[in-house]
Protein backbone atom coordinates (compact mmCIF):
# COMPACT_ATOMS: atom_id res chain seq x y z
CA UNK A 1 0.00 0.00 0.00
CA UNK A 2 1.09 3.61 -0.62
CA UNK A 3 0.95 4.47 3.07
CA UNK A 4 3.24 1.58 4.02
CA UNK A 5 5.62 2.46 1.18
CA UNK A 6 5.82 6.06 2.36
CA UNK A 7 6.39 4.99 5.97
CA UNK A 8 9.23 2.71 4.89
CA UNK A 9 10.71 5.43 2.70
CA UNK A 10 10.46 7.93 5.55
CA UNK A 11 12.43 5.60 7.80
CA UNK A 12 15.03 4.96 5.12
CA UNK A 13 15.31 8.70 4.48
CA UNK A 14 15.84 9.45 8.18
CA UNK A 15 18.47 6.72 8.41
CA UNK A 16 20.33 8.11 5.39
CA UNK A 17 20.26 11.63 6.74
CA UNK A 18 21.59 10.70 10.19
CA UNK A 19 24.36 8.74 8.45
CA UNK A 20 25.39 12.00 6.75
CA UNK A 21 25.95 13.83 10.05
CA UNK A 22 28.95 13.38 12.31
CA UNK A 23 28.70 14.01 16.06
CA UNK A 24 30.71 17.19 15.53
CA UNK A 25 28.23 18.37 12.85
CA UNK A 26 25.42 17.92 15.38
CA UNK A 27 27.27 19.75 18.15
CA UNK A 28 28.18 16.61 20.10
CA UNK A 29 31.63 15.78 21.49
CA UNK A 30 33.87 13.76 19.22
CA UNK A 31 33.64 10.02 20.03
CA UNK A 32 36.55 8.61 21.98
CA UNK A 33 36.35 5.26 20.17
CA UNK A 34 35.96 4.42 16.48
CA UNK A 35 32.37 3.79 15.34
CA UNK A 36 31.20 0.76 13.44
CA UNK A 37 28.87 2.85 11.30
CA UNK A 38 29.16 6.47 10.11
CA UNK A 39 26.96 9.28 11.30
CA UNK A 40 24.74 9.69 14.32
CA UNK A 41 23.31 6.84 16.34
CA UNK A 42 19.56 6.55 16.88
CA UNK A 43 19.89 7.43 20.55
CA UNK A 44 21.82 10.59 19.68
CA UNK A 45 19.16 11.74 17.22
CA UNK A 46 16.45 10.97 19.77
CA UNK A 47 18.24 12.88 22.52
CA UNK A 48 18.79 15.94 20.33
CA UNK A 49 15.12 15.85 19.25
CA UNK A 50 13.95 15.48 22.88
CA UNK A 51 12.13 12.19 22.29
CA UNK A 52 12.79 8.68 23.57
CA UNK A 53 15.08 6.33 21.67
CA UNK A 54 12.26 3.79 21.47
CA UNK A 55 9.92 6.35 19.93
CA UNK A 56 12.51 7.39 17.34
CA UNK A 57 13.33 3.76 16.55
CA UNK A 58 9.69 2.99 15.84
CA UNK A 59 9.48 6.03 13.52
CA UNK A 60 12.57 4.92 11.63
CA UNK A 61 11.26 1.36 11.38
CA UNK A 62 7.93 2.59 9.98
CA UNK A 63 5.92 1.28 12.93
CA UNK A 64 4.36 4.59 14.01
CA UNK A 65 3.53 7.92 12.42
CA UNK A 66 5.33 10.92 13.86
CA UNK A 67 3.46 14.12 14.70
CA UNK A 68 4.22 17.35 12.85
CA UNK A 69 6.11 18.88 15.84
CA UNK A 70 8.30 15.76 16.11
CA UNK A 71 8.99 15.85 12.36
CA UNK A 72 9.95 19.52 12.66
CA UNK A 73 12.33 18.71 15.51
CA UNK A 74 13.90 15.84 13.56
CA UNK A 75 14.30 18.08 10.51
CA UNK A 76 16.18 20.61 12.63
CA UNK A 77 18.37 17.98 14.30
CA UNK A 78 19.26 16.40 10.95
CA UNK A 79 19.90 19.85 9.45
CA UNK A 80 17.60 19.25 6.48
CA UNK A 81 17.46 21.87 3.76
CA UNK A 82 14.09 23.16 2.56
CA UNK A 83 13.68 20.54 -0.19
CA UNK A 84 14.55 17.72 2.21
CA UNK A 85 12.20 19.14 4.83
CA UNK A 86 9.30 19.29 2.38
CA UNK A 87 10.06 15.73 1.29
CA UNK A 88 10.05 14.50 4.91
CA UNK A 89 6.68 16.10 5.64
CA UNK A 90 5.29 14.88 2.32
CA UNK A 91 6.23 11.28 3.15
CA UNK A 92 4.51 11.66 6.51
CA UNK A 93 1.40 13.15 4.88
CA UNK A 94 1.58 16.31 6.96
CA UNK A 95 1.89 20.01 6.11
CA UNK A 96 5.13 21.68 7.09
CA UNK A 97 4.90 23.64 10.32
CA UNK A 98 7.46 26.23 9.31
CA UNK A 99 7.57 28.66 6.45
CA UNK A 100 10.74 28.41 4.36
CA UNK A 101 13.51 30.82 5.31
CA UNK A 102 13.25 33.99 3.29
CA UNK A 103 16.48 34.56 1.44
CA UNK A 104 16.99 37.36 -1.04
CA UNK A 105 15.45 36.33 -4.33
CA UNK A 106 17.65 36.33 -7.39
CA UNK A 107 16.63 35.69 -10.98
CA UNK A 108 18.59 32.87 -12.59
CA UNK A 109 20.75 33.88 -15.59
CA UNK A 110 18.85 31.54 -17.90
CA UNK A 111 15.55 33.21 -16.95
CA UNK A 112 17.03 36.64 -17.60
CA UNK A 113 18.22 35.41 -21.01
CA UNK A 114 14.70 34.22 -21.77
CA UNK A 115 13.34 37.64 -20.81
CA UNK A 116 15.84 39.38 -23.06
CA UNK A 117 15.01 37.08 -25.98
CA UNK A 118 11.30 37.98 -25.75
CA UNK A 119 11.93 41.08 -27.83
CA UNK A 120 8.31 41.47 -28.95
CA UNK A 121 6.64 40.17 -25.78
CA UNK A 122 6.54 42.36 -22.66
CA UNK A 123 7.47 40.27 -19.61
CA UNK A 124 8.43 40.75 -15.97
CA UNK A 125 9.36 38.46 -13.09
CA UNK A 126 7.44 38.91 -9.84
CA UNK A 127 8.71 37.58 -6.54
CA UNK A 128 7.44 37.57 -2.98
CA UNK A 129 5.11 40.44 -2.07
CA UNK A 130 4.77 40.99 -5.85
CA UNK A 131 8.19 42.63 -5.94
CA UNK A 132 9.43 43.22 -9.49
CA UNK A 133 12.66 41.24 -9.76
CA UNK A 134 13.39 41.49 -13.49
CA UNK A 135 11.94 42.79 -16.75
CA UNK A 136 12.74 43.09 -20.42
CA UNK A 137 13.11 46.14 -22.62
CA UNK A 138 9.57 45.97 -23.99
CA UNK A 139 8.01 45.72 -20.52
CA UNK A 140 9.88 48.88 -19.52
CA UNK A 141 8.66 50.62 -22.68
CA UNK A 142 5.08 49.45 -22.15
CA UNK A 143 4.84 50.22 -18.43
CA UNK A 144 7.55 52.31 -16.79
CA UNK A 145 11.34 52.45 -16.65
CA UNK A 146 11.80 50.14 -13.67
CA UNK A 147 15.54 50.80 -13.66
CA UNK A 148 14.90 54.39 -12.57
CA UNK A 149 12.91 53.22 -9.52
CA UNK A 150 14.83 52.32 -6.33
CA UNK A 151 14.90 48.54 -5.82
CA UNK A 152 13.12 48.82 -2.46
CA UNK A 153 10.16 50.53 -4.18
CA UNK A 154 9.99 48.14 -7.15
CA UNK A 155 6.76 46.48 -6.11
CA UNK A 156 3.91 46.01 -8.58
CA UNK A 157 1.09 46.86 -6.16
CA UNK A 158 2.96 49.83 -4.73
CA UNK A 159 3.60 51.26 -8.19
CA UNK A 160 -0.05 50.83 -9.20
CA UNK A 161 -1.06 53.12 -6.35
CA UNK A 162 1.85 55.57 -6.27
CA UNK A 163 3.21 55.97 -9.81
CA UNK A 164 1.20 58.39 -11.99
CA UNK A 165 2.25 56.68 -15.24
CA UNK A 166 0.81 53.33 -14.16
CA UNK A 167 -2.36 54.93 -12.79
CA UNK A 168 -2.96 56.48 -16.20
CA UNK A 169 -1.90 53.40 -18.20
CA UNK A 170 -4.75 51.02 -17.37
CA UNK A 171 -8.13 51.72 -18.93
CA UNK A 172 -9.84 50.14 -15.91
CA UNK A 173 -7.34 51.06 -13.21
CA UNK A 174 -9.74 50.37 -10.32
CA UNK A 175 -10.32 46.74 -11.35
CA UNK A 176 -6.61 46.17 -11.93
CA UNK A 177 -5.66 47.76 -8.61
CA UNK A 178 -8.34 45.93 -6.65
CA UNK A 179 -7.19 42.62 -8.13
CA UNK A 180 -3.58 43.44 -7.19
CA UNK A 181 -4.66 44.09 -3.59
CA UNK A 182 -6.40 40.71 -3.52
CA UNK A 183 -3.26 39.06 -4.90
CA UNK A 184 -1.16 40.83 -2.27
CA UNK A 185 -3.41 39.44 0.46
CA UNK A 186 -2.69 35.95 -0.85
CA UNK A 187 1.00 36.78 -0.40
CA UNK A 188 0.30 37.94 3.16
CA UNK A 189 -1.30 34.58 3.97
CA UNK A 190 1.96 32.81 3.09
CA UNK A 191 4.08 35.00 5.36
CA UNK A 192 1.89 36.76 7.92
CA UNK A 193 4.93 37.97 9.89
CA UNK A 194 6.86 39.39 6.93
CA UNK A 195 7.97 42.86 8.13
CA UNK A 196 8.46 44.21 4.61
CA UNK A 197 4.95 43.22 3.57
CA UNK A 198 3.51 44.65 6.79
CA UNK A 199 5.33 47.92 6.13
CA UNK A 200 4.06 47.99 2.54
CA UNK A 201 0.45 47.48 3.59
CA UNK A 202 0.78 50.14 6.28
CA UNK A 203 2.30 52.65 3.86
CA UNK A 204 -0.34 52.14 1.16
CA UNK A 205 -3.19 52.17 3.69
CA UNK A 206 -2.10 55.64 4.79
CA UNK A 207 -1.41 56.92 1.29
CA UNK A 208 -4.53 55.69 -0.47
CA UNK A 209 -8.09 55.43 0.86
CA UNK A 210 -9.11 52.89 -1.79
CA UNK A 211 -6.22 50.59 -0.90
CA UNK A 212 -7.25 50.69 2.76
CA UNK A 213 -10.86 49.95 1.80
CA UNK A 214 -9.99 47.03 -0.49
CA UNK A 215 -7.47 45.58 1.97
CA UNK A 216 -10.08 45.63 4.72
CA UNK A 217 -12.56 43.83 2.42
CA UNK A 218 -10.23 40.79 2.47
CA UNK A 219 -10.70 39.80 -1.15
CA UNK A 220 -8.24 37.19 -2.41
CA UNK A 221 -7.03 36.26 -5.88
CA UNK A 222 -4.22 34.20 -7.38
CA UNK A 223 -1.80 35.36 -10.05
CA UNK A 224 -3.00 33.33 -13.03
CA UNK A 225 -4.26 34.67 -16.38
CA UNK A 226 -6.48 37.45 -17.66
CA UNK A 227 -6.93 40.31 -20.12
CA UNK A 228 -6.07 43.98 -19.61
CA UNK A 229 -6.61 47.06 -21.73
CA UNK A 230 -3.88 49.70 -21.69
CA UNK A 231 -3.93 53.23 -23.08
CA UNK A 232 -0.31 53.65 -24.07
CA UNK A 233 0.91 57.17 -24.95
CA UNK A 234 2.99 55.88 -27.91
CA UNK A 235 1.38 52.61 -29.07
CA UNK A 236 -2.23 53.58 -28.42
CA UNK A 237 -4.80 51.09 -27.13
CA UNK A 238 -3.40 47.66 -26.25
CA UNK A 239 -5.75 44.78 -25.46
CA UNK A 240 -3.42 42.22 -23.96
CA UNK A 241 -3.82 38.70 -22.65
CA UNK A 242 -1.49 37.96 -19.77
CA UNK A 243 -0.32 34.61 -18.47
CA UNK A 244 1.83 33.44 -15.57
CA UNK A 245 4.50 30.74 -15.46
CA UNK A 246 6.09 29.55 -12.21
CA UNK A 247 9.89 29.40 -12.16
CA UNK A 248 11.15 25.89 -11.41
CA UNK A 249 14.19 27.08 -9.42
CA UNK A 250 12.06 29.22 -7.09
CA UNK A 251 8.32 28.59 -6.93
CA UNK A 252 7.88 32.10 -5.49
CA UNK A 253 9.03 33.67 -8.75
CA UNK A 254 6.44 34.13 -11.51
CA UNK A 255 7.12 35.05 -15.12
CA UNK A 256 4.26 37.28 -16.31
CA UNK A 257 3.93 37.82 -20.08
CA UNK A 258 1.56 39.94 -22.16
CA UNK A 259 0.56 38.75 -25.64
CA UNK A 260 -2.03 39.41 -28.33
CA UNK A 261 -3.54 37.23 -31.10
CA UNK A 262 -1.65 37.37 -34.42
CA UNK A 263 -3.04 39.85 -36.95
CA UNK A 264 -4.81 41.81 -34.19
CA UNK A 265 -4.27 45.58 -33.88
CA UNK A 266 -2.53 45.04 -30.54
CA UNK A 267 -0.15 42.50 -32.09
CA UNK A 268 0.92 45.11 -34.62
CA UNK A 269 1.09 47.79 -31.92
CA UNK A 270 3.41 45.66 -29.79
CA UNK A 271 5.81 45.31 -32.70
CA UNK A 272 5.68 49.02 -33.30
CA UNK A 273 6.39 49.61 -29.61
CA UNK A 274 9.30 47.16 -29.73
CA UNK A 275 10.77 49.06 -32.69
CA UNK A 276 10.25 52.38 -30.93
CA UNK A 277 11.88 51.04 -27.74
CA UNK A 278 14.91 49.88 -29.71
CA UNK A 279 15.28 53.30 -31.40
CA UNK A 280 14.90 55.21 -28.14
CA UNK A 281 17.00 52.69 -26.21
CA UNK A 282 14.26 52.06 -23.64
CA UNK A 283 16.18 50.07 -21.04
CA UNK A 284 15.93 46.42 -20.11
CA UNK A 285 17.23 45.29 -16.75
CA UNK A 286 20.98 45.62 -16.31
Amino acid sequence: MAGDTNMNELGTFLKARRADLSPRDAGLPDPTRPRRVPGLRREEVASLAAISTDYYTRIEQGRIKASAPVLASLADVLQLDEDQRRYLFSLAGKPSTRAPRQVKQRVQPQLQRLLDDLSTTPAIVLGRRMDILAWNRLAAAMMVDFGQIPAKDRNYTRLLFTHPVLRALYADWETVAQTAVAQLRMEAAKYPDDPRLTALVGELSVLDRQFAQWWAARGVASLTTGTKTLNHPVAGELVLDWDTLIEAHDSEQSLVMWTAPPDSPTYAALRFLASWAARTDAPAQT
